[in-house]
């Protein structure tokens, strides 16, 4: 897949066979893995891997930019996806902003 500036990477907890993937968790473990915590002693996900709803589906967004600037996380979420068959899709720009709209919840 190229990888389109300022596009996402939208990975569903859904293999390509249209199974649930398990365990549920698998999100937060990937986006925590990226997190910090803040002053306010609360996590923040870093905004280039995150979990988020998109169509009423948590899922895990990923911003290509990851290629560039940590290479070595990138291809370690692209391996566990290939290795895991799981559904992914680029969302570029104009994309994000329709579902956020469609679901009241900001991707980004």
């Amino acid at each position: 897949m190229e990888l389109k500036t300022g596009c996402k990477l939208v990975i569903r907890s859904v293999t390509e066979e249209g199974c649930r993937f398990r365990p549920s968790d698998w999100i937060e473990r990937i986006s925590t893995t990226m997190a910090s915590f803040g002053k306010d002693h609360r996590l923040h996900y870093s905004n280039a891997v995150r979990p988020s709803m998109v169509e009423g589906e948590k899922c895990l967004v990923v911003e290509n930019s990851l290629k560039e600037t940590n290479p070595a996380a990138f291809d370690y979420i692209m391996q566990f996806v290939r290795a895991n068959r799981l559904q992914m899709n680029q969302v570029c720009e104009s994309k994000i902003t329709e579902l956020e709209q469609q679901s009241g919840v900001k991707t980004g």
